[in-house]
């Protein structure tokens, strides 16, 4: 499916987006919500929302830190919009509200993608509406994300408490800011609150290993096979055979037998 049309929206509540749609639809689609990483909405995940539509999902892109003033240095990397939780459900919420006034979308298979920065606003959206799945790229696990704070208003234990659909959790073994105890963590919290999930950790991926726009901490190998794992575990649970009353449990890690996350540096 590699016919595709984009187009770039305005939502009621001022909050811009892009759109990326299947060329052909026959039926209902599958979509998804894809938040940016910290520099807001930029070419790589314009690129992401393409690729999403290539294979056959409805993609929309909010752009969550529409509201910073300096978008050239935000998109540069020299900037922060610090979000907070509330800021990013009622974004969210709006992205999920264009997909289901979409009469080419499936309103019961929309799943949301947060990545870095946005990682745990997939689980703060699924704690408050219903959504099909939550994909969280390598974000949602450092120490901070389990208190609360300004931006946090509650710890994610409780958030994941209140999720009530399957979580997929993509984590880097050469990330600098995410280490194996950390990801373990996460895992055990999905695991004692009884949540669906598969968590992956793939060998020798540092952080931002997904974007091949910074040739620094893109992997090439790493990518694809975790995209590929992204694609299966979204057609299991929005496939109509799928059982939403049992629980899955899935951890994948692979990491050296010398692994020292002091180690792991930043990469550009």
């Amino acid at each position: 499916m590699a016919d595709i049309e984009t187009k770039r929206i305005v939502c009621e509540s001022g909050l811009p987006a892009f759109i990326a749609v299947p060329g052909e639809i026959s039926r209902p689609r599958p979509a998804i919500v894809i938040m940016h990483e910290r520099y807001g909405l930029v070419q790589h995940t314009l690129d992401l929302a393409a690729r999403f539509a290539r294979e056959g999902f409805i993609c929309i892109a909010p752009d969550c830190f529409f509201r910073h003033p300096d978008q050239k240095e935000l998109h540069a990397g020299n900037a922060r919009y610090d979000i907070t939780d509330d800021e990013a459900a009622e974004h969210l919420g709006t992205a999920i509200d264009v997909l289901e006034g979409m009469k080419e979308v499936d309103d019961d298979c929309i799943a949301v993608k947060g990545v870095c920065q946005t990682g745990r606003h997939p689980l703060v959206i699924a704690a408050r509406r219903k959504v099909a799945a939550a994909l969280v790229w390598y974000g949602a696990a450092q120490d901070r994300e389990w208190e609360t704070s300004d931006l946090y208003h509650e710890p994610l234990e409780d958030i994941i408490a209140k999720v009530n659909c399957p979580i997929l959790g993509m984590f880097g073994e050469a990330d600098h800011m995410i280490s194996l105890t950390h990801v373990r963590r996460f895992r055990n919290c999905l695991e004692e609150k009884g949540k669906s999930h598969a968590v992956h950790v793939f060998p020798g991926a540092p952080h931002g290993w997904l974007n091949d726009t910074m040739p620094g901490r893109y992997r090439r190998d790493q990518a694809e096979a975790a995209w590929r794992v992204q694609k299966d575990f979204l057609q299991e649970v929005m496939s109509p055979a799928h059982d939403q009353t049992t629980i899955m449990s899935h951890f994948n890690c692979v990491s050296s037998e010398d692994y020292d996350f002091s180690k792991n540096v930043r990469q550009e």
